[in-house]
This record gives C-alpha cells, structure tokens and sequence, in this order.
C-alpha cells in the first residue's frame, strides 16, 4: 500500500549551524564560533544518521541537502565521512542529487574539489548581489568580484550549480535591478533562486526596521512590479519559476527543495533541523534543538530533538496546500481529499477560479502568476481552521 510521503518523496537534511559572520537579514539558526571541533561533530551526525535509518530503513532516498549556516565551513572528509554513511545506511536513487550551501567568502578552488571527491553533485551559493555597496549593507563579507571567482571556480568543479539573489533591497530601483537580473541569467548554469528582502523580527534588520532605521525600502507597488519583471525576464532567457522564488532550465529543479514541496518525508539532523517522518501510518513533524552544545549534549544522551507532534488529517492537509501551492505545478485535489477525509469545497474553488487566481484540470489545482503575487490570500481561503 502505498503511504502518502511516497508521492514527494524521501530527502535528507543536515544542518550545519556555523558562519564566518551573521547577516543582518538572516532568521536561520546560524552562530559565530572560533573553535569548532570538526571530530565531534562529524562523530555527532553519524550516530544521528544512524539512528534515523533505524525508523526510515528501506527507503529509497532521493536527495541530500548540506544546509546551514555555512556548510562550505566543514572539513570536506566530514562531509565524505557523512555521505560515505549515508549510503550505507539506505538505499539511494539512481539519480541521487547531493547539495551543498556555500559562501564566497568561505571556499576556494581546493576546497570545491575536495568536496567534489566527497560525493558532492551539486553547490548552491549565496551571493545575494552583484555589486560592493548592495553587499555591505547585506552584511555580506565578500565582494562581487570574489563571488564571480568563486561562482567561476565552482561550475569548473560541479555539473550543477545554483545561486541566490536578494531583490527588492533598499533604494534598488527597477532598472537596477533588471541589468543585475540580466548579469545573473548570462551567467547562470541551471539555476536560480531569487528572493524578495523580508524583514523579519529578531534579526538586526528587523530591529532598525522597528525603530524606522532602515530606509529606502520599496513599497509594495515597487515591489510586486520587481517580482513581475524577474518572471517575465526569467522565462523569456529560457529559466522559467517552477515554484514561488525558484527558476530553473528543465529538469534541473531542485530535487531536494521538491521534497519539501510535494509533500514528502524527510529527515532533519543537526541544530535547529525540522523534519516531517511517516512512521507506522502517522506523520511526525520533528524538531531538534537549535543551541548548538545543546544538540551536541542531546546527541550523547539520545535526546537531540524535541517532544515530537503527530501531525493531524487537518495539519496534514493545510501543510500539503501551504508547501505544494507555491509550485507552479499545483497539487492533487484527490491527493488533499485522502489527507483531510475530504473535499475542498466547491464553493471555494470556484470562486478563486472566477477571479482568476486558481485554475482547476481534471485532477490538478494551481495557483496563475495573479494569484502567486497573493498566495498568502489565496491560502487563507483554502485553509482549514
């Protein structure tokens, strides 16, 4: 019989916790640290890898995904020494995809290959902007000629390489940000994630924002008009979105972050690392604690996660919109009745259809262009209470 998960499929997450520097913009578990013991924390992975396969055994798995933090801060023979275990543990697809997040500022030709010879397929990095000044307000601590060299080096080592790009920053104006976009797509491989700035509370940005210290935003007019143009602009050179902030040439979507999207399982390992897991017909969403030590300690004591939830039909059902709306692709209408025990209501669908924000097929529900510049709107009206 086949289980829900089985229509995402089966990923792996590692979270790696450490940067060089914070960035003002960043809400992710990341910490600064002069020491890091790379023995203990490679020896801390592997006895967590272990442990997961003992719950997941059997499964094909689809994808690996090195995140962070700044994963290109790891020794690359701890990265071998992971990914040498991992496949001793499951058995892995044919196409098996292995991605690693880096930094320019933290990785240099050595380093690509050796990561390279550790079974890494494929890097995604974070650049972020094309230009010095945009990248000191970032926080950023390498410059745009760094992370073109580094960017150069990278597509000589991998076959498939991806890079981010922050739109929407203070003071950029259309036309700048359409020539930077225009750079990006000329140099870009396969693909490209591109996100609008958020100001989110708790971050040092989200802080001066609060305090009206962080000028020159745009507003939403500005806004919407940069998210327009990068859809336009993207897919006409040939790299259209297949989800909200991602563009990729065919078939080079990535296969992890579809995971995520189509709603399947996937193991979470490292501080702060969330994971949704089907174990004896429930789904759990896992959580693993975020303060480093603590996680390392947690580790040692066979306790590196937190009490974990079982998902009800209702969460399952409102995660499955949430994630696979943003997918231009849409999701299953059959697929949402099996999770929920029932229907969308037909009330709801027509009306998103008659103003144009859904489009219904057959079997198949996706949101137009007009309704992902509001999909939080749109969600709202399909979530269940």
């Amino acid at each position: 019989m086949t289980e829900d998960w089985q229509h995402g499929g089966f990923g792996l997450y590692i979270h790696w916790p450490f940067c060089e520097a914070k960035c003002p913009y960043c809400d992710f578990n990341s910490h600064v640290s002069r020491h890091i013991d790379q023995r203990a924390w490679r020896d801390a992975y592997l006895t967590e890898l272990t442990r997961a396969a003992s719950e997941t055994s059997g499964r094909v798995l689809n994808a690996v995904f090195f995140g962070g933090g700044t994963p290109s801060l790891m020794d690359p023979d701890v990265v071998a020494d992971i990914i040498t275990r991992v496949k001793q543990l499951w058995p892995t697809a044919n196409d098996l995809e292995i991605t690693l997040e880096a930094n320019p500022s933290s990785v240099e030709a050595g380093r690509f290959a050796a990561y390279r010879q550790a079974g890494i397929s494929r890097v995604s990095m974070g650049i972020q902007a094309l230009n010095d000044p945009d990248l000191r307000r970032l926080g950023r601590i390498h410059t745009a000629t760094e992370a073109l060299t580094a960017f150069n080096v990278a597509r000589n080592a991998f076959d498939r390489v991806s890079f981010d790009l922050i739109y929407g920053r203070q003071d950029q104006t259309l036309a700048a940000w359409k020539n930077e976009l225009k750079t990006a797509l000329n140099l870009a491989i396969d693909h490209l994630s591109l996100y609008q700035l958020t100001i989110e509370s708790g971050t040092a940005f989200g802080d001066r924002y609060a305090c009206g210290k962080l000028q020159g935003l745009p507003d939403d007019d500005l806004g919407a008009d940069m998210y327009e143009l990068t859809q336009d602009l993207c897919g006409s050179m040939g790299m259209p979105a297949y989800e909200v902030s991602n563009h990729a040439r065919d078939s080079a979507q990535s296969r992890h972050n579809l995971i995520y999207w189509r709603y399947g399982d996937y193991v979470g390992i490292g501080p702060g690392a969330h994971g949704r897991i089907t174990v004896g017909g429930k789904k759990f969403a896992t959580v693993c604690y975020s303060n480093p030590q603590r996680w390392l300690d947690g580790v040692a004591e066979k306790s590196p996660e937190k009490p974990r939830e079982v998902l009800s039909k209702r969460d399952q059902a409102n995660e499955f919109l949430l994630m696979g709306l943003r997918l231009k692709e849409g999701v299953s209408l059959q697929r949402y009745e099996k999770l929920l025990g029932q229907a969308l209501p037909d009330n709801k669908i027509a009306h998103l259809e008659a103003i144009g924000m859904i489009t219904c097929a057959n079997d198949n529900m996706s949101v137009t262009n007009q309704g992902l510049m509001v999909l939080n709107v749109v969600l709202e009206e399909l979530l269940v209470d």
